[in-house]
């Protein structure tokens, strides 16, 4: 539906386009993955342990066996929240 010229928008709706089309970057969410591994299992990661390959959607932890043991375990809960944080289209869909 076309607006005509003069309408009032609601701001909400103003960067609706680019909501839908744009891509989180990468490091955004390495981050993103960084703070909910840290809140759901109190472990800490560094910057340097997790990869994020966009095209693949998916995280590599490269970090000791039972660290990733650990996040295995609560794998579906951590990618659960990921989704809910950044989004269906952006999150990741497996963790490595």
């Amino acid at each position: 539906m076309r607006k005509s010229r003069g309408e009032i928008v609601a701001i909400k709706d103003l960067f609706g386009k680019y909501r839908h089309k744009l891509i989180a970057p990468q490091k955004t969410v390495e981050l993103e993955v960084i703070r909910v591994v840290g809140e759901l299992t109190g472990l800490v990661l560094k910057e340097s342990q997790v990869v994020y390959t966009v095209s693949s959607r998916v995280i590599n932890i490269n970090a000791p066996t039972i660290v990733k043991q650990e996040i295995k375990l609560k794998q579906e809960q951590l990618l659960k929240e990921l989704k809910s944080r950044l989004g269906a289209k952006n999150a990741p869909v497996n963790l490595f």
